[in-house]
């Protein structure tokens, strides 16, 4: 059996179309959920069909996302229990449907190790990563995602990545590496891009922001910075910044309030099967997210990577920039965005088909 061990709203909508690709094939995989993220769980598994979790790692009753590093040790220890303590039953169900028992992990979250380790160490089976071998070149940058990826490619048997770059990566990896040419993130978009949206007052032309990360917003004066440049270019078109909980609480405590209004909108997050058609339908994007640096990518749409590095590189030097965070930068990218609109790639690639085709020719499904 197939398991998919994974914790963030993200690696759901990435998993998706892999885990549907599987169940068409006779299959029965499951979810295994360690709970990094739980408030937007329920929405998701919903708009993109996925059962509900068939075990969860942190008692549902107790789970809550986590929100600063200081949780990450109780949670991992929790997860890392659970695992220990009901090894026998997750072995028999893992080699019940007489398959080679796989577990499957995603991405650079803290997951993505854990899982990796209590796939291959506690409950002895197979472990595939899909999303591997992208690498900033910086353990610090981004932290702790780099050294995440790093330690699953230590564990990892079957490794999925994206595309040559991300092969040649792991070009001393143990196990075998497929191309699966794109990331499944672009399967997902194909399942919820023609939504309608639903965004009462939207403006008939706008540019998008999200703005999360650690790095930027624990620096004071590069958040500020950012913040203020987006405040300004919304005075020639309106701005809509994507803000959750502790960017609006980082917003209140820096006294930085006063720089929204009718043209730079603080509008709270949405689910992903309503933010996605809001992408589309953007002029340009603004962002720190590397999963949505490359929807845009996908896209074609124009997009500022406000960060001093990225480990992904769909779309870089065509219709995406890095800014590296500096504010010049991001200036250039907001003055000339509009020369650098790409060709769309979502009839190109079909990733998850790759995968599910190679777990098949290995006798997983």
């Amino acid at each position: 059996m197939i398991s998919f061990v994974v914790g963030t709203t993200a690696e759901l909508i990435k998993i998706a179309p892999v885990f549907h690709r599987i169940a068409e094939r006779g299959a029965k995989p499951e979810i295994w959920f360690t709970a990094q993220h739980v408030d937007e769980v329920a929405d998701v598994l919903a708009d993109l069909k996925l059962p509900e979790p068939a075990l969860w790692f942190v008692p549902r009753e107790r789970a809550h996302n986590l929100e600063s590093p200081a949780q990450v040790p109780g949670w991992a220890a929790q997860v890392m229990r659970t695992a220990w303590s009901r090894r026998a039953e997750l072995r028999a169900r893992l080699t019940a449907d007489g398959r080679p028992p796989l577990v499957l992990v995603h991405g650079d979250t803290f997951t993505t190790p854990y899982g990796a380790l209590l796939g291959k160490k506690i409950l002895k089976a197979r472990v595939g990563h899909i999303e591997a071998g992208t690498r900033s070149g910086s353990i610090l940058s981004p932290l702790p995602e780099e050294m995440n990826r790093k330690i699953a490619g230590k564990l990892v048997d079957i490794h999925f990545s994206p595309s040559e770059r991300e092969v040649h990566n792991l070009r001393n990896a143990r196990g075998v590496v497929v191309n699966t040419e794109a990331n499944t993130a672009i399967d997902s978009m194909r399942q919820v891009i023609g939504q309608p949206l639903d965004v009462p007052g939207l403006p008939e032309k706008f540019g998008l922001a999200t703005l999360h990360r650690f790095e930027l917003v624990s620096r004071a004066d590069k958040y500020r910075e950012v913040l203020e440049i987006l405040r300004a270019q919304s005075r020639e078109m309106p701005i809509l910044y994507m803000a959750g909980a502790p960017e609006r609480e980082k917003i209140r405590a820096l006294g930085l309030d006063n720089l929204f209004d009718d043209k730079f909108i603080a509008q709270p997050k949405m689910r992903y099967l309503k933010f996605l058609p809001l992408v589309a339908r953007a002029e340009y994007v603004v962002t720190d997210s590397g999963g949505l640096q490359e929807e845009c990518g996908y896209l074609g749409l124009p997009c500022a990577v406000h960060r001093a590095r990225t480990e992904r590189h769909v779309g870089i030097g065509e219709n995406v920039i890095l800014t590296e965070m500096r504010g010049d930068r991001l200036q250039e990218f907001l003055d000339t965005y509009q020369n650098r609109r790409g060709e769309s790639w979502m009839d190109k690639y079909h990733p998850s088909d790759i995968v599910v085709d190679s777990l098949a020719q290995l006798g997983y499904c």
